[in-house]
């Protein structure tokens, strides 16, 4: 399911990759080692993956690197669901972050979504196809240890890393990793490359915002918080697929269409030709639509899941509106 490779972006600096399929929860994760020291980015969904990532990792670092420092971009499930195979790691996140935690589904919940759903309906069906693939049972979520607002700096031996918040924008909490001597950002989920983004908290001037605070920085490479690794070019093309689905997102509201049929109109044009998942218009786009309508109640994740579900399973060959 998952590639165990660490690839080098540059010296001391290693992403890892699981997969570029059009799928949930498979999350680019990274390494910063130099002099010892050592600072893994985010963590993989679950033990098993985790324990994967940590092959390759300790390969990478050398068995006597203690991992003991994690940076969390944000706090997604299948960014931060590892952290117990690192136990006493002191673990850096926004404070922010802190708030998304409470709104995320528990591990098993998610196992329950999967399993105890019914399979002949669309949210049932559509947590089996992009989640059934995790085992969830046995996690524990933990908090970061760290927090902090606004910038966080820290040495890995002789790399200087940034801890830059950036949220809200994808979540309320997002950070980004820079490291200038290196020209590398990993970007979380504040960057999708090859599929639509879900975005829960935007909005999307906020998510473009971040980006281009990200190109300010003058990287060579950006890691996304999903797919392939992106040049400056391609983050400027990310910038102007999220311009224009907020242009979109206004001009349909206006006409007074919820965000679901601005989903499905999207999608039926192909606007966006190429990128996998475009049920995850629905979720982004309604999360435009809260700001739109100035509704600051916390998002129903659920319920975004569910209008994503029902349009992947109408052009699904399982969904009665299949072709």
């Amino acid at each position: 399911m998952a590639s165990t490779d660490l690839k080098q972006i540059a010296p001391g600096v290693f992403a890892w990759q699981p997969g570029h399929e059009a799928t949930w929860g498979l999350a680019n994760c990274g390494l910063v080692v130099s002099k010892g020291q050592a600072l893994v980015i985010d963590t993989p969904y679950t033990p098993a993956l985790t324990d994967a990532f940590l092959t390759a990792v300790r390969s990478a670092a050398g068995p006597d690197v203690p991992l003991d420092r994690v940076a969390v971009t944000h706090a997604n499930g299948d960014h931060t669901w590892g952290l117990q195979q690192l136990p006493g790691a002191d673990v850096y996140a926004t404070h922010a972050a802190l708030e998304h935690q409470c709104l995320e589904p528990r591990p098993e919940q998610l196992q329950a979504l999967i399993h105890d759903t019914d399979p002949g309906q669309p949210l049932g069906w559509y947590f089996r196809e992009h989640f059934g693939k995790f085992d969830f049972a046995g996690i524990e979520v933990l908090p970061p240890t760290t927090t902090f607002t606004g910038r966080h700096d820290l040495e890995v031996g002789e790399i200087a890393a940034e801890l830059l918040e950036v949220g809200p924008a994808h979540t309320v909490g997002d950070l980004i990793v820079h490291l200038p001597e290196q020209r590398v950002v990993f970007a979380g989920d504040i960057v999708f490359a090859g599929d639509h983004p879900s975005h829960w908290a935007g909005p999307l001037e906020r998510v473009a915002a971040a980006c281009a605070r990200i190109l300010d920085l003058d990287p060579e490479w950006i890691v996304p918080g999903h797919g392939p690794l992106m040049t400056p070019d391609d983050l400027r093309g990310y910038i102007a697929y999220l311009d224009d689905l907020a242009d979109q997102a206004y001009v349909m509201h206006g006409q007074g269409r919820t965000a679901v049929d601005a989903a499905r109109i999207l999608i039926k044009e192909d606007r966006y030709a190429g990128l996998g998942l475009p049920e995850r218009l629905a979720i982004t786009l309604s999360t435009e639509y809260r700001h739109l309508d100035q509704d600051t109640t916390a998002p129903d994740l659920l319920k975004l899941m569910d209008h994503a579900a029902r349009i992947a399973w109408d052009r699904s060959s399982t969904g009665p509106l299949a072709p």
